[in-house]
């Protein structure tokens, strides 16, 4: 394994069509191959505006089998750049099932493993439990060349469960593709309470694990199918070192964001944050539970 990762956040907008999208996509994967990229990071679905906005049995259609259509495009962009790729994909598993589904390529062009979304969020405009069944995979680290990777999607990212049993299976960097915003009617405050919410979760995710965090989120505005609402994807995707500290960050436009991580730095934390080994495991059963009554 690697001493160091190379990855690449590739913050778009997803408001195209499939076509569009992915050739946006992959233009953008093969410049972050050229810079010498390792893994290249998409935002959460990104082949298709965020149909999630409403409820229309005729999304469906949009689904795909994995291996599928698109898995073959990409595995072949992963084999010919000798890069890794993480997608995030609308999975149909089967008529009437339907999953919100990470796949994970390694630069042979081989699909590494795959994650199924496990937290299903039902908000206005975010109407994501009418499509999609939460995950069956566990929270498995998926094995690559570059290393273990800890892929968790969009309202994963809330959940500190999540990115500790990732931590807790090996993984060696929490990946988020991502897909949030915000609705344009909330004012300037409420707005930056938001983001800043949203940011100061997953660096709590890194420190907590003593883990790097990538977040990789799409931009622009996409208008709702029904009517004159809709969300303004935020972006501001970025990367977070092992104490929390945000070593690159996006804001809100179409960009490729480099970095390279040591993995050794990992170490170092958490060798003085040995937040693992003070763990009182014994005293944690009730976590199971939904609330204590």
């Amino acid at each position: 394994m690697q001493d160091t990762i190379s990855v690449s956040l590739i913050q778009q907008g997803c408001n195209q069509s499939t076509q569009e999208n992915l050739d946006y996509s992959i233009r953008q994967i093969k410049q972050a191959a050229k810079q010498g990229a390792d893994i290249a990071v998409l935002p959460e679905l990104h082949l298709n505006p965020y149909f999630c906005q409403t409820e229309d049995t005729e999304v469906f259609k949009l689904a795909e089998s994995i291996p599928g259509k698109t898995t073959g495009i990409l595995s072949n962009i992963a084999q010919q750049h000798n890069i890794i790729i993480v997608s995030t994909l609308f999975e149909k598993r089967a008529p009437g099932l339907y999953h919100n589904t990470a796949v994970v390529f390694e630069k042979n062009g081989q699909i590494a493993g795959k994650y199924r979304k496990m937290h299903i969020p039902d908000d206005p405009g975010f109407y994501e439990k009418f499509y999609f069944t939460p995950g069956d995979l566990g929270f498995t680290p998926i094995n690559t060349s570059a290393g273990k990777l800890g892929i968790l999607i969009c309202w994963d990212q809330w959940y500190p469960e999540a990115a500790r049993l990732m931590a807790l299976a090996g993984a060696e960097l929490l990946i988020y593709p991502t897909a949030i915003g915000w609705d344009p009617k909330d004012n300037k405050e409420e707005k930056q309470r938001q983001l800043n919410a949203w940011m100061t979760v997953q660096r709590g995710h890194a420190v907590a694990n003593g883990l790097p965090v990538i977040a990789c989120n799409r931009i622009g505005f996409e208008k709702s199918p029904a009517d004159e609402t809709g969300i303004e994807f935020w972006g501001n995707s970025f990367i977070a070192g092992p104490q929390g500290e945000v070593l690159a960050h996006a804001h809100n436009k179409d960009i490729i964001l480099n970095l390279t991580l040591d993995k050794e730095r990992i170490h170092e934390v958490r060798n003085i944050w040995p937040f693992l080994r003070d763990r009182r495991i014994e005293e944690f059963a009730d976590l199971s539970r939904r609330y204590l009554d």
